[in-house]
């Protein structure tokens, strides 16, 4: 099954300085790469690429980022995106506009979301997505 990567992992293990050992999410990264698994759409790229102080490192990230196609979203991904920022705002929950966009693939393509952000884990409860989790665990 494939599954929808959200920036925070692609940025764990593509922006942030070496970390001081393995951390479970990059491993987990790594291997659905390997595994020919990672979903990207175009609004996550972005926020990938967005905020790179050094041209250098933002035409590496490019070029890292060139080997996965952006995933295609349909007028029905905008409105599901729409649908899932108005049902949780009624319940009192905010989120981004590419944070409902990204539920709005999950749930359309029926991929899992990887990501580190606790904010999917409360629309969760309001709305169908389901989570991908690291099949390592801490030691």
């Amino acid at each position: 099954m494939k599954v929808l990567v959200d920036t925070c992992i692609w940025s764990l293990a593509l922006r942030r300085k070496k970390l001081s050992g393995p951390n479970i999410e990059v491993v987990e990264f790594q291997e659905l790469i390997e595994e020919v698994r990672v979903q990207l759409i175009g609004p996550i790229r972005q926020e990938i690429l967005s905020g790179v102080k050094r041209k250098q490192q933002f035409s590496e990230l490019k070029k890292i980022l060139s080997a996965f196609p952006d995933l295609p979203l349909a007028s029905e991904d905008f409105e599901l995106a729409a649908e899932y920022f108005n049902t949780l705002r009624r319940k009192g929950i905010q989120g981004s506009n590419t944070d409902f966009l990204i539920c709005a693939v999950s749930t359309r393509n029926n991929m899992p979301i990887f990501s580190t952000d606790n904010d999917f884990s409360h629309y969760k409860k309001h709305i169908p997505i389901t989570l991908h989790t690291p099949r390592v665990t801490k030691k």
